[in-house]
C-alpha cells in the first residue's frame, strides 16, 4: 500500500469531519429551507412549497403515497405549467399519477405536438428533417421503483415544485420547446408501506445503529409492490398493473430521456449512468453510450457544486431490458439509472460518515436538475438519435412466425405483451381463430427473441437472457422472407374463440391444452362440480382426438346441481375464458376406456392451499405463486407464517407450497406439524432450496448433486482477478432445456417434450432412485441462451427437474427451479398448476 503524505491524510481527515458535519447539519432543520434542496431563486409565493403544504419539510418524516399525490393534485391546480393524468392504478387501488410540465402556451397545442413528436419518427411523414426546431424532444422523469429506496420519491415533491414555481426565465428555454413527463412514483404500494414502516419507528433522538428496528423492515420490506414483485424487473415482462400503465405512457410519449432514481447499501455514494462498458446489451447501440456519458457530465458537475461523492462506469450495466434504465435504450430512448446510497430510514452510521435522510434526497434533487439541464442542451442530438433508431426499426420484412400449437390462452397472452410494447405483428386465422402470429422484427423483438450464447463480460446485474417466445413455450421460426404464404394473414388481436355451448346430457369433456383450462377446472370446483381427470389419451364420442389430461364433467346424479344450472356455468366458462367444452351423448368413446372406469378417470379433489411465508422464505419466489393463484386462476391461497406453522390448524389444507428459502424458522413444532400433516390426499409442493430441507426433515427424496470443483488443478491466480473469477461463477438467470415425460400427470397440456425452463443459482438434484419418479430432466446438452458458468452445462446435463417423492402416503413434489418466474414464464406454469390439480393422482408405486 502506498503510503499517505501528511497532505493527503489531512485532506482525507477533513473530507470525513466535513461529510460528518455536512450530514448533521443537513439534519437540523433551521438549514433546510428549500434552497438546501433547490437553487436560491425569486419562487412563485402563490405556489405552496412542500413545507407549507404539509406543515414539515421534506426530510422530516418520509412521504406517504396519499400526501406525495395530493401535493402533486394541488401543483397541477396551481400552476398553468402543469397537467395531470391518472394513467392507472395499483393492486390497492392507488392512482398512479404522471405530470405533464411544459410551457402554458404548449398545453393548449398539445395534441399537435404530440403529433409531431410521433410523426418525427414515422419513415416518410410530412415532418422532416429541416423542422427539427418545431419538434418537441420528450423528457420522462420517473422515482422510487423500490418503495424502500424513498429518497427519490421524496424528491419528487421538491422537484415538481421547482418546475411550477421557479421564475419562467430558469425554465424558459427548455420548456418553451419540450415536454417534462413526471411520475412522481412508480410504486405507490411498496412506497407507502416503507414510509409507514420508517415513520412509525422513527425516534425524536434519532438514533444512528443500523439495528434499531426502524432500519430492519418486517417481511416482504417495501422493494416491492402488492404481490411481492420487484418491479424494476418488470418493464419487459409489464405483467402488473403498475408496469402496463408505465410502458403504455412510455409508448404513448415516446420519450428521449428515461430517468430512474434508485438507492443503493448505505456505505457506497452516488452513482449515475454509464455502467460498466464490457456489460451492454450487443443491441444497444454505441451512440446511445455515447450520449449516456455526455448526460453524465452534467451530474458530475451539478454533485461538485454541493460536494458530494460520485462515481460512474462501473458496478452496474445496461444489460437486461426489463430494468428502468435499460429497457429505453431498446426504443429509440436514452435510460439514466441513479443510485443514492440509502439512509433506509433517517439517519445511519456509514464509512462515509453519518449519512442523513435529507442529504439523500439533495442528490436526488440535484441529478435530477441537472438531468433538466442536459436535456435541454442536447435535445436536438437526442432527437435526431431517436429519428435514426426508429427509421432503422422497421427497415425489412423480416420476423418470426410463432405457433400457438394448440393453446390459445398462451398464445393471446404472448400477442399482448408484444402488443404492449408496440411491436408490428399479424396473425394467421383458421376458422376465425388465430393459430399463428407474425412478429416483425425490430430492434426490440430481435432482442426479445434471439438466444445469446457469447458474452464480453461474465458479470451481470440481474439476468443474461429474457427470450420470450422460450419463457412461453411457443414453437417458433424466424422469416427472412415475409409473412409465410398461404396463410390467412390479418391484424393482430382480433380473431377469438367462439364457444360452441353445445348441450351436453352425458357428460361434458374440456381439453388440458389451453392455458386457461385449469382456471375452468377450479371454477367448477368452487361450484360443488364433480370433475374426473383422463390419464390417458382417447377419441371422443364426437370423433375429436384428445390427450391425457382431458377434464370429463358428468351430467346428472353425480351433480349437486341440476342440468341446467350446470349448462349455465359452462357456458359462462366458454365465453369468458374462450375456451371450447365438448358435449358428448354417451359414455363410450370410439377407443379408449369408457368414461366411467376407474382406472381412467379419477376425480380430482378442490385444491386448499397454504403458501409458506416469512423468516428465510424468498418474498419475489413466494410473491410469484400468490400473484399466479389469485390474480391469474382465482384460487384463495393463505399466507401461512413460518412460525405460526407449529399452531396452525393444518388440516384445512390439502397442498402446502414452500417457495425457494431456508425454513429454520419453522422450528422443532412447526416441522412436526408438517411431518404429521403429510398422509394420503396431500400434495407438498417445494421449489429449490425448499426440497432439500424437505429431504433433510424426512418430507421428500431428494439428493443434491455436486459440481466438480472448476479451479481444480489451477494453481494460482492473480488476486486482482478474484472478484471477478468469483463472480463469474454466479448463474443470474439463464435458460436451459428440459426433457418430460408427457404420460406423467405433471406433464398433460404439454405438445412437446421438450420445455424451456429459466434458472438462476447452480442448486442441482441427483434423479430419483425410482425410475418413474423424475418425469422431468435436464437435457444432455441443455443450454438454451444465456450466461451459464464454466463447467455448470455439463453438471446440470441428465439432472432433475422434478421429483416426486413423499411420505405417509402423502406426494412430494420438489421442483429444482422456479416454474414462475417473475410471473411471464408462462411455459413452466402448467408444470406447477398440474402439480397442485394432480399430484394426489400420482400413482404411489412411481414416487421415489
Amino acid at each position: 500500500m502506498r503510503p499517505y503524505s501528511i497532505i493527503a491524510l489531512f485532506t482525507l481527515l477533513c473530507t470525513c469531519v466535513s461529510a460528518q458535519l455536512m450530514a448533521q447539519t443537513a439534519n437540523s432543520e433551521q438549514d433546510r429551507s428549500v434552497t438546501y434542496y433547490l437553487p436560491d431563486l425569486d419562487y412563485n409565493e402563490d405556489i405552496m412549497t412542500p413545507e407549507q403544504f404539509l406543515g414539515w419539510q421534506i426530510g422530516d418524516w418520509h412521504i406517504s403515497h396519499d400526501l406525495q399525490q395530493a401535493y402533486m393534485r394541488y401543483l397541477a391546480g396551481a400552476s398553468d405549467r402543469i397537467t395531470l393524468e391518472q394513467i392507472g392504478r395499483t393492486y390497492e387501488d392507488r392512482p398512479l399519477l404522471n405530470l405533464i410540465i411544459t410551457s402554458p402556451e404548449n398545453h393548449k397545442n398539445m395534441a399537435e405536438l404530440q403529433r409531431l413528436h410521433e410523426y418525427w419518427n414515422v419513415r416518410n411523414s410530412d415532418v422532416k428533417e429541416n423542422m427539427l426546431n418545431e419538434v418537441p424532444a420528450v423528457l420522462y422523469q420517473g422515482f422510487s421503483i423500490h418503495g424502500n429506496e424513498p429518497s427519490g420519491g421524496n424528491a419528487a415533491p421538491m422537484v415538481a415544485y421547482y418546475y411550477a414555481a421557479a421564475p419562467w426565465s430558469a425554465l424558459e428555454a427548455t420548456l418553451d420547446d419540450n415536454i417534462i413527463v413526471f411520475d412522481p412514483c412508480y410504486n405507490p404500494d411498496g412506497f407507502n408501506r416503507f414510509a409507514s414502516w420508517a415513520n412509525t419507528h422513527k425516534n425524536k433522538a434519532m438514533t444512528s445503529d443500523g439495528q434499531d428496528r426502524e432500519y430492519n423492515e418486517a417481511y416482504p420490506r417495501g422493494r416491492s409492490n402488492h404481490y411481492w414483485f420487484d418491479l424494476n424487473r418488470d418493464w419487459l415482462p409489464v405483467q402488473h398493473p403498475e408496469s402496463r400503465a408505465r410502458i403504455a405512457s412510455f409508448h404513448k410519449w415516446k420519450p428521449n430521456v428515461l430517468t430512474d432514481h434508485h438507492e443503493m447499501g448505505k456505505d457506497a455514494t452516488f452513482f449515475f449512468m454509464p455502467g460498466a462498458p464490457t456489460r451492454i446489451h450487443p443491441m444497444t447501440p454505441k451512440v446511445n453510450q455515447e450520449l449516456t456519458a455526455k448526460i453524465g457530465k452534467f451530474h458530475a458537475e451539478a454533485l461538485d457544486e454541493i460536494g458530494s461523492l460520485y462515481y460512474s462506469g462501473e458496478g452496474y450495466d445496461d444489460f437486461y431490458y426489463g430494468k428502468g434504465s435499460t429497457y429505453p435504450d431498446i426504443n429509440g430512448c436514452v435510460g439514466i439509472l441513479f443510485e443514492q446510497a440509502s439512509s433506509r430510514g433517517h439517519l445511519q452510521d456509514t464509512d462515509n460518515g453519518l449519512l442523513t435522510f435529507p442529504f439523500t434526497i439533495r442528490n436526488q434533487v440535484a441529478t435530477a436538475l441537472s438531468t433538466f439541464k442536459a436535456f435541454g442542451e442536447l435535445r436536438d442530438e437526442l432527437l435526431r438519435y431517436q429519428r435514426a433508431h426508429w427509421h432503422k426499426a422497421y427497415a425489412g420484412s423480416n420476423g418470426y412466425v410463432v405457433d400457438f400449437e394448440g393453446d390459445f390462452g398462451r398464445g393471446r397472452e404472448f400477442m399482448e405483451m408484444m402488443q404492449r410494447h408496440g411491436v408490428p405483428m399479424k396473425e394467421n386465422e383458421v376458422n376465425g381463430v388465430a393459430t399463428q402470429v407474425f412478429i416483425y422484427e425490430t430492434p426490440f423483438s430481435k432482442a426479445a427473441f434471439e438466444p445469446i450464447l457469447e458474452f464480453e463480460d461474465s458479470l451481470f446485474y440481474d439476468v443474461s437472457t429474457f427470450s420470450l417466445p422460450m419463457a412461453f413455450n411457443l414453437k417458433y421460426t424466424k422469416s427472412t422472407t415475409g409473412l409465410p404464404k398461404g396463410g390467412s394473414w390479418q391484424p393482430a388481436g382480433n380473431a377469438f374463440p367462439s364457444p360452441k355451448a353445445g348441450r351436453a346430457s352425458y357428460a361434458y369433456l374440456l381439453p388440458w391444452d389451453d392455458y386457461y383450462a385449469a382456471k375452468a377446472l377450479y371454477r367448477l370446483q368452487d361450484a360443488g362440480v364433480r370433475v374426473k381427470v383422463s390419464d390417458q389419451p382417447f377419441t371422443a364420442p364426437g370423433g375429436e382426438q384428445l390427450s391425457a389430461g382431458t377434464l370429463m364433467i358428468p351430467v346428472g346424479n353425480m351433480q349437486e346441481m341440476s342440468d341446467d344450472e350446470l349448462y349455465a356455468l359452462i357456458t359462462e366458462l366458454e365465453e369468458e375464458l374462450l375456451l371450447d367444452f365438448i358435449p358428448t351423448e354417451t359414455g363410450t368413446p370410439l377407443d379408449g376406456l369408457m368414461f366411467g372406469s376407474r382406472s381412467a378417470y379419477q376425480t380430482l379433489r378442490k385444491p386448499e392451499i397454504a403458501l409458506l411465508v416469512e423468516g428465510g422464505v424468498s418474498s419475489l419466489d413466494a410473491g410469484e405463486t400468490w400473484h399466479l393463484l389469485d390474480q391469474r386462476f382465482g384460487i384463495p391461497v393463505t399466507k401461512l407464517p413460518l412460525d405460526r406453522v407449529g399452531r396452525a390448524d393444518l388440516s384445512r389444507y390439502n397442498t402446502i407450497i414452500m417457495s425457494d428459502g431456508y425454513y429454520g424458522d419453522l422450528g422443532e413444532r412447526g416441522t412436526k406439524a408438517l411431518q404429521e400433516w403429510m398422509g394420503p390426499g396431500n400434495v407438498l409442493i417445494t421449489s429449490k432450496r425448499a426440497g432439500t430441507w424437505a429431504a433433510a426433515n424426512g418430507l421428500a427424496s431428494v439428493k443434491t448433486r455436486r459440481m466438480d470443483n472448476p479451479d481444480k488443478g489451477v494453481k494460482q491466480r492473480p488476486y486482482a482477478k478474484a472478484y471477478r473469477d468469483r463472480s463469474g461463477r454466479v448463474l443470474g438467470g439463464a435458460i436451459y432445456q428440459m426433457e418430460g415425460d408427457l404420460t406423467h400427470p405433471l406433464m398433460f397440456g404439454l405438445k412437446r417434450s421438450e420445455i424451456p425452463v429459466f434458472r438462476r443459482g447452480t442448486l442441482l438434484f441427483e434423479p430419483a432412485n425410482n425410475v418413474y419418479a423424475t418425469p422431468l430432466r435436464y437435457s444432455s446438452k441443455p443450454l438454451l441462451s444465456g450466461y451459464s458458468p464454466r463447467g455448470f452445462e455439463q453438471a446440470a446435463a441428465e439432472s432433475a427437474g422434478v421429483i416426486v417423492s413423499g411420505s405417509r402416503g402423502g406426494r412430494t413434489i420438489s421442483f429444482a427451479d422456479n416454474m414462475n418466474f417473475r410471473a411471464f414464464w408462462y411455459g413452466t406454469n402448467r408444470l406447477f398448476l398440474n402439480a397442485i390439480f394432480f399430484g394426489d393422482t400420482i400413482g404411489s408405486g412411481t414416487t421415489d
